[in-house]
């Protein structure tokens, strides 16, 4: 059941990247100019104040964590973090290979 529901959840992060992919996409048809859309840009669109707080949170508990790989993750593409998460989990929840000849209980 907890399989089935991260599978879930990362087949719905890997259509959230296709959806960024396809925005992104249209935005340079339109522009003849690429551009993607970062990860920050998209949250501090979505809720501000919470990266805000989370900003302060990881600063007072690593500052160098901050600075070394969550501004990183935070300057990527919004579909190639969407679709990475996605891809991640629903390989490591994908289903098991049935034993051949075994029984598995």
């Amino acid at each position: 059941m907890i399989r089935g529901f991260f599978r879930l959840i990362g087949l719905l992060l890997l259509a959230g990247g296709f959806v960024f992919m396809v925005y992104d996409g249209a935005r340079y048809v339109a522009d003849q100019n690429l551009r993607f859309t970062r990860l920050g840009q998209f949250w501090n669109d979505i809720h501000q104040s919470s990266q805000a707080a989370f900003r302060v949170w990881v600063e007072g508990h690593s500052p160098w964590l901050w600075n070394s790989v969550i501004k990183l993750l935070l300057d990527q593409p919004v579909f190639a973090v969407l679709g990475i998460a996605g891809i991640v989990l629903m390989l490591l929840f994908r289903p098991r290979k049935p034993l051949i000849g075994y029984a598995r209980d």
